[in-house]
């Protein structure tokens, strides 16, 4: 009941893969915009530029976009590592930040040495909570993860709107969202000058935790050995399989909502209506390309928020869509799982299975 790739050669595969997927996106968008009618090399210089092209850009655009793309794919790769389909981490990091939120209030006048950890904690366990709803769902009645947990992103999106409309509305009533954040509550700024703040290392080191609790733990076994084969981890292992799965489903969106209260505390200092753009989504790409190891996914959202980064720097400066960029992360996803499911046919047709 062992991995078929070693955890370090998966993560240096996962880091090489993040380097040839680059470069094979530039290759698609350069396709794209000349299908599309676009000038290439201006919009190509505007991307870059607006990913790397500064240090401003590569600190406070590309970096801080990779925070809340890491947490939530470090969420979904550990949920599919269980083989548990959490489709919902949109949902659980929305969440977290409206938890995180509402912890604000009472916490403002706390040295923020408490206040800030009891927020990100508080956001978590919001997180973990709401994805444990699922893991219950499947567990109790059998409803199927993937409808639980995407159901649950809209109830998510709809109670975060009511929120701001309601009780954690700014005091004037005028805007639908929250009060401001003190300064005194807000993430440490790492650089001055930037955006770069405290959640990048706090997202580094919860990485190698993972990492190093999946793959070095008897807890961290039981959860990939349930993810390979429920039926051979329970009858030859006599591992808990359902309370294995609930561990996932909880420590999932914990992850996750840790990812929104990070956002809150780091970038946006406010709750609002569309306060993720989609992270939740985007980091189902995250995990499967970073092939759901842990420090892969470092690798891939970082990818991402690059891309992301230099979209919104080409829809300005190049007057080229920034959807065109989501149409290249599509075929890049397709493209590996494609590449994975040769990988398997081919290796299977070598044992003669």
């Amino acid at each position: 009941m062992r991995d078929r790739t070693p955890p370090l050669r998966s993560a240096v595969l996962a880091a090489g893969q993040v380097a040839v997927l680059l470069v094979v996106a530039l290759l698609l968008l350069a396709a794209l915009l000349a299908a599309t009618g676009h000038a290439v090399g201006p919009a190509l210089t505007a991307l870059v530029r607006g990913a790397f092209g500064s240090w401003y850009a590569i600190t406070s655009a590309t970096v801080v976009r990779m925070v809340p793309l890491g947490f939530a794919g470090l969420a979904v790769a550990l949920a599919f590592r269980a083989g548990v389909l959490n489709v919902g981490a949109e949902g659980q990091l929305l969440m977290g930040a409206a938890a995180a939120t509402a912890l604000a209030l009472p916490l403002q006048h706390t040295s923020p040495w408490l206040a800030i950890p009891g927020m990100i904690v508080g956001g978590a366990l919001a997180g973990g909570v709401w994805a444990s709803v699922a893991g219950v769902l499947r567990l109790r009645f059998g409803v199927l993860e993937v409808i639980s947990t995407i159901m649950l992103n809209f109830v998510a999106l709809n109670l975060t709107g009511w929120l701001v409309r309601g009780p954690l509305q700014e005091p004037q009533h005028i805007n639908p969202q929250s009060s401001s954040l003190p300064v005194s509550l807000q993430l440490p700024v790492l650089l001055d000058g930037t955006r770069l703040h405290a959640g990048v290392p706090l997202l580094l080191v919860t990485a190698a935790v993972l990492a190093w609790w999946l793959f070095n733990t008897a807890s961290g076994f039981r959860v990939r050995a349930v993810g390979a084969n429920p039926r051979a981890a329970h009858s030859a292992g006599e591992i808990p399989v359902g309370r294995t799965l609930l561990l996932a489903f909880a420590l999932s969106g914990l992850l996750a909502g840790m990812g929104g209260a990070v956002e809150y505390l780091g970038i946006t200092y406010a709750l609002y209506e569309n306060f993720s753009p989609g992270y939740g989504y985007t980091a189902i790409a995250v995990a499967l390309l970073a092939r759901l190891h842990p420090v892969g996914v470092l690798g891939t959202a970082l990818l991402f928020g690059a891309l992301e980064a230099g979209a919104n720097a080409m829809q300005r400066d190049a007057g080229v869509p920034s959807v065109v960029v989501s149409v290249v992360e599509a075929v890049l996803i397709l493209l590996v799982v494609a590449l994975d499911r040769w990988r398997a046919r081919t290796a299977s047709g070598r044992s003669g299975l």
